[in-house]
């Protein structure tokens, strides 16, 4: 009579870990850390920090469910993802603060003062002003001293003054403030000499 066989009890096959999310989150956040700072190219944190954060937060559930053993890791993402969030939202702050300003600045009315001055006769004077376009215009004063004040708009608030002193010499000075601020003077002394104040 043959003996009864007995198969030994098969253990129960153990799950691999899911870690896959977690690691993928901690690579997407670093990633996005890294590029969020960098002007222009930073564009590309914004997907790659919300992808990491989500993935990242779904590693943690799964690590503390037991499911996965990369807790730690996952942890990391989703303070790497998050920080790399903060960065991007700050940049598109300051972004927009930039434009704003540059906004203000283009509709702020700006005084333009052009003075001349000096011991010269019958001086040729010509000043161009800047602003949302270009106004140029040029008089003749038998006398000096002499000034004008133009009130001018748009980014590219200022302009430049020229004077020529007569046939007969003498010195000529020329003198540009913009608001109050004096942006650029010139001397010169001769006949028919010629005193500019541009390039600024």
């Amino acid at each position: 009579m043959s003996q009864p066989h007995y198969a030994p009890p098969q253990q129960p096959a153990v799950a691999a870990p899911q870690n896959g999310l977690g690691t993928a989150g901690f690579v997407l956040g670093l990633i996005g850390l890294i590029f969020s700072p960098i002007p222009i190219i930073g564009v590309v944190a914004w997907p790659l920090a919300i992808l990491g954060l989500i993935f990242s937060l779904v590693g943690v559930t799964r690590a503390r469910a037991g499911r996965a053993t990369n807790l730690g890791l996952a942890i990391a993402g989703t303070v790497c993802s998050a920080l790399a969030l903060l960065l991007c939202i700050l940049w598109v702050a300051a972004f927009g603060k930039a434009v704003e300003d540059v906004r203000n600045e283009s509709v702020r009315p700006a005084t333009v003062h052009y003075e001349v001055t000096g011991d010269a006769k019958n001086v040729t004077i010509s000043y161009t002003t800047f602003g949302d376009g270009v106004t140029s215009n040029q008089e003749t004063a038998a006398t000096l001293p002499w000034a004008k004040e133009v009130q001018t708009t748009g980014l590219g608030k200022g302009g430049s003054l020229s004077v020529i002193a007569g046939p007969d010499g003498g010195t000529v000075s020329c003198k540009v403030t913009i608001d109050g601020n004096e942006t650029k003077t010139a001397t010169a002394s001769g006949p028919l000499a010629t005193a500019t104040c541009s390039d600024f």
